[in-house]
């Protein structure tokens, strides 16, 4: 585990993130998160983006992205109602030879490492936490830690963002939070090229079959303004398709076919809910596919 010294204080810095996240699609969005932290000049300075939309349309992996092709090393924290101010900065923990032993987060180990960190899901968390970053969101670009007593700065090439679910405010920020966090770039449901594209990235075993069922799912429940998203319906194909194999019964490919739409619709019961195995009922039963009894 690498150490730095701040003021005195030895820091243990955690190791960035290297997850399995692939943007597809929508590059202006990844265009506007990159414009949204360029520096242009000395007295400049980056913003730090608001990414904002409904539970998984991929916001988090569009800012991992956006940092992976800034080159820097990308650190994730996932904010909770119980996120407390030193876990945003410096947390003590007894060591082995039971001295205390100051922990970097997430946060902090990209300060120091001059990369990217992403707050994800931050209107979880209390205006207390977020008000132990507010000098790190403006001119001053540092943070305070109480519990190690130092002051620590953020390296020039820190990036911060942070994603936000429309539906999952559990505090309302105050403005001061707000204003420090811009610009507000809002994720919507992809078109259908580009959602049957993200099923095809993340599901290259799945028959062609298997993801126009899904797309056409995803796509007419966007239409009806439901919150069913891609991820929803990755999940969908991924239980139907183990259903499929787990029972290992050799078929013909009608048979195959009516297995596959009968694990769909159980699949969207289980995953989400009976409304959603509705949409999958009526789409491979030709009913109305709306939804409704």
């Amino acid at each position: 585990m690498e150490k730095v010294t701040i003021e005195g204080v030895e820091i243990h810095l955690t190791q960035p993130d290297n997850v399995p996240m692939q943007w597809v699609g929508q590059p202006e969005l990844v265009t506007q998160v990159l414009a949204a932290w360029m520096v242009i000049g000395d007295e400049d300075l980056p913003l730090h983006p608001r990414l904002v939309g409904k539970p998984g349309v991929g916001k988090t992996t569009l800012a991992y992205h956006a940092g992976r092709v800034l080159k820097r090393p990308v650190f994730l924290f996932q904010a909770t109602m119980d996120t407390r101010p030193e876990d945003l900065i410096v947390t003590p923990v007894i060591s082995e030879a039971g001295k205390i032993k100051y922990m970097a987060s997430p946060i902090v180990s990209a300060m120091v490492k001059g990369g990217v960190a992403i707050i994800d899901e931050g209107n979880r968390m209390s205006e207390k936490s977020w008000a132990s970053l507010a000098p790190l969101m403006d001119s001053r670009r540092y943070v305070e830690s109480i519990v190690a007593g130092i002051k620590i700065k953020a390296h020039r090439d820190f990036r911060l963002c942070t994603t936000m679910n429309d539906d999952a405010s559990t505090f309302e920020l105050p403005e001061y939070i707000h204003s420090r966090l811009q610009p507000q770039i809002y994720i919507d449901f992809p078109e259908r090229e580009e959602e049957l594209l993200i099923l095809k990235t993340n599901l290259p075993f799945a028959d062609e079959e298997v993801l126009e069922y899904v797309v056409d799912f995803l796509q007419t429940s966007h239409e009806a303004d439901e919150r069913y998203s891609v991820r929803d319906g990755i999940n969908i194909a991924r239980y139907a398709l183990k259903r499929l194999v787990e029972s290992g019964e050799r078929l013909t490919l009608e048979r195959r076919r009516e297995r596959i739409a009968q694990y769909m619709k159980e699949a969207a019961g289980m995953i989400l809910d009976a409304n959603a195995a509705r949409y999958f009922r009526g789409m491979i039963d030709g009913e109305d596919g709306e939804g409704q009894d």
